[in-house]
């Protein structure tokens, strides 16, 4: 069986486009995602002391991460700018680095799945900007979407078996 799937930002012809919804319905949105900041245990415990010259890297970053979820057709070219109606960036500090969790909600045409995405990594990197003095070797890693909900597509949910998250492991 063939896929029918096909990339929506581009015409019969190749030519890039951005996806005119005016025809689709306003319809509730949902999207979850996730990042992972892998660091040191001294970078850790630097943290957990809360002893960084230029503040709270972890409240930065969920303001730099609401912050850049709400300039998203910025940073991606061929992205709506949408009328988000609730963003959480939650970033926790885990044994091995800092989780990062953020949950995008709109009433719109079109998802907020990229949304959730660029907050979760505006979110990561400016973790790593915050405690870079202290290491450059932090590590961004796994940034992916973790459920969406909402529109003519089929809702989706990561499955637990792939890939897991690394800031659950102990």
């Amino acid at each position: 069986m063939a896929d029918s799937r096909k990339l929506s930002h581009y015409t019969p012809r190749g030519e890039v486009r951005m996806v005119d919804v005016s025809a689709k319905p306003v319809t509730s949105r949902s999207a979850f995602a996730y990042g992972f900041v892998r660091m040191t245990p001294a970078v850790v415990r630097q943290l957990r002391r809360l002893k960084n010259p230029k503040g709270d890297p972890l409240e930065i970053a969920r303001i730099a991460g609401i912050a850049a979820a709400k300039r998203t057709s910025e940073w991606i070219p061929l992205c709506h700018p949408l009328p988000l109606t609730h963003i959480d960036v939650t970033p926790r500090l885990c044994q091995n680095g800092v989780e990062i969790r953020s949950h995008v909600t709109a009433a719109a045409q079109t998802g907020v799945e990229m949304e959730a995405l660029v907050a979760v990594a505006a979110a990561a990197l400016t973790v790593y900007d915050m405690c870079k003095a202290l290491d450059k070797g932090i590590e961004i890693a796994d940034i992916f979407l973790l459920e969406k909900t909402g529109g003519k597509s089929d809702d989706y949910r990561r499955k637990p078996a792939a890939r897991g998250m690394r800031g659950t492991r102990k």
